[in-house]
């Protein structure tokens, strides 16, 4: 697969005959362009989802708060300060027409596919198609890259943003005279920054070091527009801040607060237990039950130097660097500056940094001489065994979530024989997910998502039912003095949890007065 668009492979770029010699001599036949071939990788990457994510996979608690937002028939759930909105506006066409969660699971697993097609075709002037293929490849075969693929989550397409800004940085940088990276570079901050704002600063901050140290990119009219897309992205989240959090320095203090503190925390070693199937892991006290998922972890940095040193190679080191550069600084605060872990919170770093890798595989693998015979087996038995443990951990996720929805849908089964109908208010645990599932709202009186007091429980009691969720072996909560307990399911996660069920709104208003016994005789 050699690149015969805008810009010619590898070899071309050795070869190409000096101005005014004669034709070129005959060479390999081209392969067709490189818009085929990353379609395809898109479609397979949404074909993957369709067949393995998405039949009867449930909304988890984060996609419950993006998609409440917008979902009809579902009252709007707390928004928290470290949250962002970018992922709601992208399901909000959908939500709008219906709130079936295979349908949005479906219409995700799609963009999703268009969007990775999209972000390595604006690297098609840099890279050969083959690179940009198998670097495709890479990325959307990991566990982490399938599973959130079709999610109402954040983190993949600020990966996209963050491979997209990279690639118009290198080519607004490298050839002053390509007006579409110039009006693509702050498209893409914005999107970044739209998913994920403080992402997003992390994101522009070595284009723009890079845009005014280095001499080879150095174009100082580069920061204004990088500037430019990070607060436009941001403009709602930074409006939002004062209209509901008192300003922007009391809504990045209450997201840091939920957040753990920001600070010094080492949690690389978090990050590689939670590759072992963990959506979350916070605390990370987990034991690392399988440390074959984390090889390809360790393997990565050796992939990405050995594609440093191909990139050399072939006389495009920029190709390399920046995307390692990028991709390190989008990874420091999840690597050291929170005391948890998440996989997807890596995604962009993960997209950028399957270019050089697969910048490496392809050197190592690429045909000619019995030795690369022998390394192109030993490169394709050890890319079958990463597939096969990537889809193991794939298999043990989507198996969590589809037991999981039965969980919740059992749930909120149980609780509408309850008589705990729309509209009504659930609190407590799992309040928040619940509170989807059955179509109520939730109010939280502690935590992260603190909206409302005891007493504004009691309160909404009187106009509808308002149920209170509490694990085993919880004791009642004080503002379910005189509620009826319930046990809410016999089997599942919510084996052994009570549900405290308020008195039929206007009942509690009812004076109780002493019947007068009736007459005798």
């Amino acid at each position: 697969m050699e690149e015969t668009g805008s810009r010619p492979d590898d070899r071309a770029l050795r070869t190409a005959p000096a101005p005014g010699a004669g034709p070129p001599p005959r060479g390999p036949r081209p392969a067709a362009r490189p818009l085929p071939w990353l379609a395809a990788t898109g479609a397979a990457f949404t074909l993957l989802q369709l067949l393995l994510v998405v039949p009867g996979s449930g909304l988890g608690w984060d996609e419950t708060v993006y998609a409440g937002q917008v979902v009809r028939d579902v009252p709007t759930p707390f928004f928290s300060a470290p949250r962002a909105r970018g992922i709601t506006y992208l399901i909000a066409p959908v939500a709008a027409l219906t709130s079936d969660t295979t349908a949005l699971r479906i219409t995700l697993a799609v963009l999703s596919g268009a969007g990775l097609c999209g972000a390595l075709w604006i690297w098609r002037r840099l890279l050969p198609t083959r690179v940009l293929v198998l670097g495709g490849a890479l990325f959307a075969t990991l566990w982490i890259t399938l599973y959130y693929g079709p999610q109402a989550m954040p983190n993949l397409w600020s990966a996209y943003a963050a491979l997209a800004a990279t690639g118009f940085f290198l080519r607004a940088a490298e050839d002053r005279t390509d007006r579409r990276a110039l009006a693509g570079l702050p498209c893409a901050v914005a999107v970044a920054a739209l998913m994920r704002p403080p992402d997003a600063v992390w994101l522009v901050l070595v284009p723009a070091v890079a845009a005014l140290a280095v001499p080879r990119w150095r174009r100082p009219a580069l920061v204004p527009l990088l500037a430019g897309g990070l607060l436009l992205g941001a403009a709602d989240w930074i409006a939002e801040a004062y209209l509901r959090f008192g300003g922007l320095a009391a809504r990045l203090h209450r997201a840091a607060e939920i957040q753990g503190g920001i600070g010094w925390h080492l949690a690389v070693d978090d990050q590689i237990r939670s590759l072992d199937g963990h959506g979350l892991c916070r605390p990370c006290d987990v034991p690392w039950s399988h440390p074959v998922t984390a090889v390809w972890w360790f393997a990565l940095p050796l992939l990405t130097a050995g594609g440093v040193l191909a990139a050399a190679r072939a006389r495009r080191l920029s190709t390399a660097l920046l995307p390692a550069a990028v991709a390190l600084a989008t990874a420091v605060p999840y690597l050291f500056l929170i005391d948890y872990a998440a996989p997807r919170f890596l995604l962009p770093a993960y997209a950028l940094l399957a270019l050089p890798a697969a910048d490496c595989l392809w050197r190592v693998a690429a045909p000619g001489g019995r030795l690369r015979v022998r390394a192109a087996a030993v490169t394709a038995a050890a890319l079958a065994a990463h597939l096969a443990v990537q889809c193991a951990v794939l298999t043990g996720n989507t198996a969590r979530n589809r037991h999981m929805r039965q969980d919740f849908t059992a749930a909120a089964a149980t609780l509408h024989r309850l008589g705990v109908r729309p509209p009504c208010v659930l609190s407590g645990d799992h309040a928040v997910q619940l509170a989807y599932y059955t179509g109520c709202a939730s109010r939280q009186t502690a935590g992260p998502d603190t909206g409302t007091t005891p007493g504004g429980l009691r309160a909404a009691a009187a106009r509808q039912p308002v149920a209170l969720i509490v694990p085993p072996p919880g004791a009642r909560p004080a503002p379910a003095g005189g509620w009826r307990p319930a046990a809410l399911a016999a089997t599942g996660r919510f084996r052994g949890y009570r549900v405290y069920l308020s008195p039929p709104p206007g009942s509690a208003a009812r004076p109780v007065t002493a019947r007068t016994p009736a007459p005798t005789g």
